[in-house]
């Protein structure tokens, strides 16, 4: 699950300042990536809804001293409960979604899939509120389109079904990432974020009192797994990322968090011994050139415009 800050915040000329924040993201990027493989452990044990349930309660409370800290409890409105809400339910879709690809894909196939919905935004813009396409949008997504069906197809040239569920992930987490872009800006944003991990934390254990069975037995890789994605990827990471961009330009935060899917296929390699086939390893070439392809024109063109 990914939130980001808000693109009108004004990093300081710094360089002290935008070094501590560039390393900030680096880490942040570490911790998600590596998240992926955490959450493949937790896969094996075919429990999707109790597994996310706990980690946003977790992350949840993890913002808690925040939001009190800021005092954005006292000053949540009706309309800010009812896109907490929708933000809510669209984030529990796209973590199911991931969590269930995790079962049958590898944790560097679910990242660089992930990562896909950062080229998807333009198309949930473009679909939703009309907003236009433009041609490096529309090479990004072709870019992106053929490296995600190389990373699933490898050699057999047959899509498999955990990235097919990875790719229809990333475009609910496309829709939450311009859900947050649009309104979370109104409101503050940790007492949001909060919010909406809680919102997700419900739908996703009333979904396993309907659909899972609770486990019986509770392996220690499964407690250290909620733990590590519940208060490092989600609580500390989105904290971490929301400092840090109030100083890191937008080129280096964009190019720094794009690490994500790369640091999510090294530690796939390292703690869980996955292989890349050479069709695989051109698929993840060709998704991290759509995705930076996006992010850099962004830049640039909305971040970096002069006054």
């Amino acid at each position: 699950m990914r939130v980001y800050a808000c693109p009108a915040c004004v990093y300081k000329e710094n360089a002290s300042m935008r070094f501590k924040a560039d390393a900030s993201l680096f880490l942040v990027a570490l911790i998600w990536g590596s998240a992926f493989t955490v959450q493949r452990v937790a896969g094996q044990q075919n429990v999707v809804y109790w597994f996310n349930g706990v980690r946003f309660l977790l992350g949840a409370l993890a913002l808690l001293p925040l939001s009190v800290r800021s005092r954005g409890l006292l000053a949540v409105s009706r309309s800010q409960w009812l896109w907490m809400g929708m933000a809510g339910a669209v984030l529990f879709a796209a973590a199911a979604l991931q969590q269930a690809g995790l079962q049958s894909t590898t944790a560097g196939n679910a990242s660089f899939i992930t990562s896909l919905y950062v080229v998807f935004v333009p198309l949930v813009l473009f679909v939703g509120w009309g907003e236009r396409l433009r041609w490096h949008e529309l090479a990004a997504v072709g870019l992106a389109a053929g490296g995600a069906y190389l990373i699933s197809a490898g050699s057999r040239l047959e899509v498999q079904k955990g990235d097919a569920l990875e790719l229809l992930g990333a475009v609910f987490w496309a829709l939450h990432f311009v859900i947050l872009g649009k309104f979370v800006s109104r409101y503050d944003a940790v007492t949001f974020s909060m919010g909406h991990f809680a919102v997700c934390a419900v739908l996703n254990i009333l979904a396993g009192f309907f659909w899972e069975q609770p486990p019986h037995s509770v392996p220690g890789a499964w407690v250290a797994a909620i733990l590590y994605v519940g208060i490092f990827s989600v609580g500390m990471g989105y904290t971490l990322q929301v400092w840090a961009q109030k100083y890191s330009p937008p080129t280096d935060a964009a190019l720094i968090l794009s690490l994500e899917a790369v640091f999510g296929a090294l530690f796939g390699f390292l703690l869980l011994g996955e292989r890349l086939r050479w069709t695989q390893a051109m698929g993840c070439l060709l998704v991290s050139a759509g995705v930076l392809l996006i992010q850099l024109r962004k830049s640039k063109s909305e971040y970096n415009s002069p006054a």
